[in-house]
C-alpha cells in the first residue's frame, strides 16, 4: 500500500511540473524541442497575499544574472522547491518578456487557504475547551491535508485514551466569505459511549493463573461476578498493566517473560474483549556473582548489601533495589554516595547463562570522592536564607552524601514554609576538580493561620479566634518596612488566641517560640502567658456575681538530641497556674479561695515523618511526664481533716502520657496511619487522693468545651462530646486513665499547597476510667466512619467526619450511633 501511494504521489508531482512548464511562454513562441539558454533579466512573484515574496524568490534558487535553459532543469527545480513548502495549490511560470538574450520570469502562485476559525460539534463545551488547548490551532494557519489529518488523529487519540474507543471524527472545511482566502473548519465528533471491557482472555500462562494475572492489572478489569459490573477501557492503563504483568513474572525468575501478542476488539456496541498471549520463557536462578573494580569495600561487604545469594530466584526488581533503587537507602549506590563517591557507577552484566543459571559480574567504577564546594538556596522570597541554611545537612568542605541531601529535604518540608511537592535539589558536579555544588530549590507557601472555631461545652457555645504567625521575625518589630502585615522570615512562631461566649467566659493566650536560641544550635525557647475568666453572667458590681479567674505562665526549653539518633528531641517546661475563686460553685470542690498548680514537664519525642500536611512515611512518638512537687510531704497539715481549700491550695499530682503515630505508603497513593494514645494521672498522698485537676475527657470531636482545670479533651468519633468520661450523680468528673487506638486509610484528592485535600476511612476505639486499677485495654468503645480534610494555609486544617459508635455507654442511652463531627483549626 505504501509503495502504491508513493508512486501515485510521484506521478501527480510530475504532471504538475509538466503543466507548469507547458504554460511557460504562452505569450510568445518557444521551441520545446530545442531549449535555448537565456540570462535571467528579472524575476517577479504574483498572486500571493500572505506569503513573503522575497522568501519565495529565495526558495526558487534562481537569481537575476543566472544562465538557464528554457525549458530546462532549473525551472523544474524551482517549481519543485516551491511545492515542497506545502503552502501553494497552483504554480505557473510565465516568460513575460524576452529581449537581447535575457528572459524575464513571473511565478504566478495560488496560496492554500488559511484557517479563520474552527468549531466542535457533538461534544460538551468543557471537552471542547480542553481540545482547543491540546490542538493549538490558531487563526491564520495554512490549511493543508496534513494539518487536517493530524487534527483528526489528535482528537481521536484524546477520546480513545479516555475510553471512547469507537470515536468517529469527521472534519469539513468551507470558504469563509468574511475573509479573503480563508476557510472554516468544522470538527464533528461522535464518541457515542465510553467503552467497557466485557472479558479478558489469557493464553500461554502456566506459572500464574488467569485470576492472579488479572489481579495485577489494576487499571484493566473485566466484567465482575455480578454480570453487570464492568471496567472502562483505557489504552494507557492497559499498556501499564502489561508492564506490571512482565514485572510480576520477572520477580519469580522468568526474566524473558513478555506479552507477545494482544488485541482489543469489539464485543458489542458498548464493550470490547481483550486477548493476550504470554510467553513465560524459562525460570532462572542466580549462580555466581562477582565484583570487579571495587577497592573501597570488599566483595563480601557489597554482596551483603546487595542481599542476593547463590541459588536465589532471578529477580530483576530485587537486583535493581540492591544496587541503587532501594527506598530505604540500603543499597550499594547509597553506600558509596554517602561516603562522597558522587561519580560512582555499577553496571551489572550477565557474563554467562547456562541452563537455568545466570552468572553476574558487577562492574564497579568508584571514581573520586566529591567535596561539596558551594551550597545555595533558590526560590525563597519570604524566608531568610539563614533559616534555610541552618537546616541544611550538606556543608561546604564536607564529602558529598546522598542521605544528607534526603534528610535536608525532609527538614525543609518539616518547617512548613514550603510546598513539599516542589522541593528539589540540583547537584552540579565538576569531575575536573572533584567538587560538587548543591542548589536547593524551594517554593514558598502561605504558613500563617487564622483559626475560627466553635464548640459546645458546659451548656454554652464557645467561639475561638486565633492568629498563628509561624515565620515571625521579632528583630524587625521596630522596622516599619517589614510589616507585611507583620515582620516575617526568621522562623519564629507567634500565636495569639481568644475564646469567648460573651460576658460569661473569656480566655486570652499568647505564646512565642524561638527555634534556634542564640542562632547557632537548634535549642528552642518557648514563653507563653494566658488568662481566663468565667462568671455567672453578672457584672463585677453585683454582689451575687460568681467567677473564677485563672492566670498562667510557662517557659520551655527544647533541644535536638543526637542519641539514639538525631530524630529525637527533648523538651523541658515549668508552668504555674493561679486559680482565684469567688462564690464559684461549679466544677470545683470549694467556692472561695485560691489554688496553685506549679508543675514541671519533660517530653522526649521522635519525629521522622517526611512531610508537614500530607505525610507518606515515618513516625511521631512522644512520651511526657508532668509532675508537681509533693507539697504534702513538706508541711505538717493533717489532710484527713483539712478542708478542700487547704488540700488543693497547692495541687499535687504526677501525669504520664504516651502517643504514637505511624505512617506507611501502600505503594500507590494510599497511606495507612496507625495511632495510639495512653494517659495516666497519679497522686502522692492517699489522704489527699486523686487531684480533681488535669483529668481526661474522652469522646466526640475533641474541640467542644473549654479547660478551666487543666483537663485534656480528647476526640473519639462516633459518640457525643465527652460522653466516654466517668461521672458522678451531677456531672462529668473526668478520668485518671485512658487509652485510644486509631487506624486510618488516607487518599489524596489534591496536593495543591493552596488547598491540600484528602479523604479518609477510619476505625478507632478507646475508653476512660476513674481509677487506674480498672484500666482494661480490651474494654473499648469502638467506632468506624469516613471523613475528609482540607488544609487552607490561612485557616489550617478543616475537617468533617461521620462516625458510627458501636458500643453502649453506661447510663447514657443514645450517645453512640451515627454522628457528624465538624472541626475547624484542629489537626487530628
Amino acid at each position: 500500500m505504501l509503495k502504491k501511494t508513493s508512486l501515485l504521489f510521484i506521478f501527480l508531482l510530475f504532471v504538475s511540473l509538466l503543466k507548469a512548464q507547458v504554460q511557460l511562454g504562452d505569450s510568445m513562441m518557444l521551441d520545446y524541442d530545442t531549449p535555448k539558454e537565456y540570462e535571467i533579466g528579472g524575476i517577479t512573484v504574483s498572486g500571493v497575499q500572505f506569503l513573503d515574496e522575497g522568501v519565495l524568490l529565495t526558495l526558487t534558487g534562481l537569481a537575476v544574472g543566472d544562465k538557464i535553459k528554457v525549458p530546462g532543469d532549473k525551472i523544474t527545480q524551482a517549481i519543485e522547491n516551491l511545492w515542497k513548502q506545502g503552502l501553494l495549490t497552483d504554480i505557473k511560470v510565465r516568460a513575460v518578456k524576452i529581449t537581447g538574450g535575457k528572459i524575464f520570469l513571473d511565478f504566478q502562485l495560488q496560496e492554500r487557504p488559511r484557517l479563520s476559525k474552527f468549531t466542535f460539534e457533538g461534544i460538551r463545551r468543557g471537552e471542547a475547551d480542553k481540545l482547543r488547548e491540546k490542538l493549538q490551532l490558531v487563526k491564520g494557519k495554512v490549511l493543508t491535508e496534513n494539518l487536517i489529518q493530524s487534527t483528526k488523529n489528535q482528537v481521536q487519540k484524546y477520546f480513545i485514551e479516555k475510553g471512547f474507543l469507537f470515536t468517529e471524527v469527521n472534519i469539513e472545511t468551507e470558504r469563509d466569505t468574511t475573509a479573503p482566502n480563508s476557510e472554516l473548519m468544522r470538527i464533528r465528533i461522535s464518541n457515542k459511549r465510553r467503552i467497557k471491557i466485557h472479558d479478558i482472555n489469557i493464553t500461554g500462562n502456566h506459572e500464574f493463573s488467569d485470576r492472579k494475572i488479572k489481579r495485577k492489572m489494576k487499571g484493566t478489569k473485566s466484567k465482575g461476578f455480578l454480570k453487570f459490573v464492568t471496567s472502562k477501557y483505557n489504552a494507557e492503563a492497559f499498556e501499564e498493566d502489561k508492564q506490571k504483568i512482565t514485572e510480576a513474572y520477572q520477580s519469580k525468575g522468568f526474566r524473558d517473560a513478555r506479552v507477545v501478542r494482544d488485541s482489543v476488539y469489539r464485543y458489542n456496541h458498548k464493550s470490547v474483549n481483550i486477548d493476550m498471549t504470554i510467553d513465560e520463557g524459562h525460570k532462572y536462578y542466580f549462580r555466581n556473582i562477582t565484583w570487579v573494580g571495587n577497592t573501597k569495600y570488599s566483595s563480601t561487604q557489597l554482596g551483603q548489601i546487595l542481599g542476593i545469594n547463590k541459588g536465589d530466584v532471578y529477580n530483576q526488581k530485587k537486583l535493581d533495589e540492591g544496587l541503587s533503587l532501594n527506598q530505604n537507602g540500603r543499597d550499594v549506590s547509597s553506600l558509596y554516595m554517602d561516603d562522597g563517591y558522587l561519580f560512582f557507577q555499577v553496571n551489572p552484566v550477565e557474563v554467562q547463562v547456562e541452563g537455568d543459571s545466570i552468572d553476574m559480574e558487577m562492574r564497579v567504577y568508584e571514581g573520586k570522592q566529591a567535596v561539596i564546594n558551594h551550597v545555595t538556596v533558590k526560590g525563597n522570597t519570604k524566608t531568610n536564607d539563614k533559616v534555610i541554611l541552618r537546616e541544611i545537612r550538606t556543608q561546604p568542605g564536607q564529602l558529598f552524601s546522598r542521605s544528607d541531601i534526603i534528610r535536608t529535604q525532609r527538614e525543609l518540608a518539616q518547617l512548613g514554609y514550603f510546598d513539599q511537592e516542589k522541593l528539589a535539589v540540583n547537584p552540579k558536579p565538576n569531575p575536573a576538580d572533584g567538587t560538587v555544588d548543591i542548589e536547593y530549590v524551594v517554593d514558598e507557601r502561605p504558613s500563617d493561620q487564622l483559626e475560627l472555631s466553635g464548640g459546645w461545652g458546659a451548656g454554652q457555645v464557645v467561639g475561638t479566634l486565633g492568629l498563628k504567625f509561624s515565620n515571625f521575625s521579632a528583630r524587625n518589630i521596630f522596622n516599619k518596612k517589614s510589616y507585611t502585615p507583620l515582620p516575617s522570615g526568621d522562623g519564629q512562631q507567634l500565636s495569639l488566641r481568644f475564646q469567648s461566649n460573651g460576658i460569661q467566659y473569656q480566655s486570652y493566650n499568647a505564646s512565642f517560640t524561638e527555634p534556634w536560641l542564640g542562632g547557632k544550635k537548634p535549642n528552642s525557647l518557648t514563653f507563653s502567658v494566658y488568662r481566663s475568666v468565667q462568671t455567672n453572667g453578672l457584672k463585677r458590681s453585683n454582689e451575687n456575681r460568681a467567677d473564677i479567674q485563672i492566670t498562667g505562665v510557662s517557659v520551655g526549653l527544647g533541644r535536638r538530641l543526637k542519641w539514639p539518633d538525631d530524630y529525637f528531641n527533648i523538651y523541658h517546661e515549668v508552668s504555674l497556674q493561679h486559680y482565684e475563686l469567688n462564690n464559684y460553685t461549679t466544677s470545683f470542690l470549694f467556692s472561695n479561695g485560691s489554688s496553685n498548680n506549679l508543675n514541671f514537664q519533660q517530653t522526649i519525642s521522635r519525629n521522622s515523618v517526611d512531610g508537614f500536611i500530607w505525610i507518606r512515611s515515618g513516625s511521631q512518638i512522644s512520651f511526657t511526664v508532668q509532675a508537681t512537687p509533693p507539697f504534702s510531704l513538706f508541711n505538717n497539715i493533717d489532710y484527713t481533716t483539712a478542708s478542700d481549700q487547704v488540700k488543693y491550695r497547692w495541687i499535687e499530682y504526677h501525669k504520664w502520657k504516651f502517643s504514637g503515630s505511624w505512617f506507611k505508603s501502600l505503594g500507590s497513593k494510599f497511606v495507612v496511619n496507625a495511632r495510639t494514645n495512653f494517659g495516666f494521672l497519679g497522686f502522692y498522698n492517699k489522704k489527699i487522693g486523686q487531684s480533681p485537676f488535669e483529668r481526661f475527657y474522652l469522646g466526640g470531636d475533641g474541640l467542644s468545651g473549654f479547660s478551666l482545670d487543666g483537663r485534656e479533651i480528647i476526640a473519639l468519633r462516633g459518640y457525643e462530646n465527652n460522653t466516654i468520661t466517668p461521672r458522678n450523680n451531677v456531672t462529668y468528673i473526668g478520668g485518671t486513665a485512658y487509652d485510644k487506638f486509631t487506624l486510618e486509610l488516607r487518599f489524596p484528592v489534591s496536593l495543591n499547597p493552596q488547598a491540600t485535600i484528602y479523604t479518609l476511612g477510619f476505625i478507632e476505639g478507646g475508653n476512660n476510667w476513674s481509677r487506674f486499677r480498672d484500666f482494661n485495654p480490651y474494654d473499648m468503645k469502638r467506632s468506624a466512619g469516613v471523613g475528609f480534610r482540607i488544609f487552607l494555609p490561612m485557616f489550617g486544617l478543616l475537617g468533617l467526619d461521620w462516625g458510627y459508635g458501636f458500643d453502649k455507654v453506661n447510663n447514657l442511652p443514645g450517645v453512640q450511633g451515627g454522628h457528624f463531627h465538624f472541626t475547624i483549626g484542629q489537626q487530628f
